[in-house]
């Protein structure tokens, strides 16, 4: 019998020890990253948070305020492309460490918050959700009875979804896309009577080049949001991502960059004392 007990007691040490070691030799994110070297955001395109430019240069505010970050920390940053719906996915798996585009607090279609997925970071700039249609249907869509079992687009897993919804009265009569700028496609092309995307992208892309016939509808408020960067829950990512930006808020980094992309009045006062 105390052969046997202590048999049990030798195989729980060594259960034990090895669930310790196998604990204590994982490296945290943070520390992983620094033995790398670099950090991964996965974003998608769309102007003017991340985008190619004239000479295929990824370039945009997220896009040189994360090259910013990863400078003060003293790594590098490479950019994923990925389908937004699957962002939490990505993120999970370790495939990117950071959701940096344009991510707003709030919640998700189904009502879930965003919180639940990832840690949130400082908020940094200011969005809103907009309504966009063709210039030409401005008077006739001007009310929110007026969408009803009208057609909508979005991007998939947006923040616009759930109020494209809401508003068309049925998800049979939203279309989900990859990309906010397909969701505007699909309202030019007539496909769709309305799209909701963001505010940020809208400004910087309606009523110019394709998409001179359509307009935001200021009929429409949808109220504010912000922008912050996801990492996983329990990250100490977060963390070290939260030094650098109230940094690079303090020495004006950040603005200058805003200004490089018009958004310098849409930045957050007093980054770091709230969210």
């Amino acid at each position: 019998m105390k052969r046997i007990v202590t048999l049990l007691l030798v195989l729980v040490m060594v259960f034990t020890m090895a669930t310790c070691f196998t604990a204590c030799g994982e490296e945290s994110d943070w520390e992983q990253i620094k033995t790398q070297g670099y950090f991964r955001c996965g974003i998608t395109l769309y102007e003017p948070m991340n985008y190619f430019d004239a000479d295929a240069n990824l370039v945009g505010f997220d896009t040189e305020f994360a090259e910013a970050v990863a400078k003060y920390l003293g790594v590098e940053v490479k950019f994923q492309v990925i389908n937004w719906p699957n962002k939490y996915l990505e993120l999970n798996n370790g495939s990117i460490d950071l959701i940096w585009n344009g991510f707003t607090y709030g919640n998700e279609s189904d009502g879930v918050s965003r919180t639940e997925y990832v840690d949130f970071t400082h908020s940094y700039l200011e969005n809103k959700q907009v309504v966009i249609t063709k210039t030409s249907r401005l008077t006739e869509l001007n009310a929110k009875e007026t969408l009803a079992g009208k057609t909508a687009a979005v991007e998939g897993g947006s923040s616009g979804e759930a109020v494209a919804i809401e508003f068309a009265g049925s998800e049979d009569k939203v279309a989900k896309f990859a990309a906010q700028s397909n969701a505007l496609l699909e309202v030019k092309s007539g496909q769709a009577d309305f799209a909701v995307i963001d505010y940020q992208m809208a400004k910087a892309m309606v009523g110019t080049g394709d998409y001179t016939d359509l307009s935001i509808n200021e009929a429409f408020d949808l109220g504010s949001e912000v922008y912050a960067i996801g990492a996983r829950k329990g990250s100490d990512l977060t963390a070290k991502i939260n030094e650098a930006i109230v940094a690079l808020s303090k020495d004006g980094t950040l603005k200058t960059i805003a200004e490089k992309y018009g958004l310098e009045n849409d930045l957050i006062p007093n980054i770091g004392d709230a969210k």
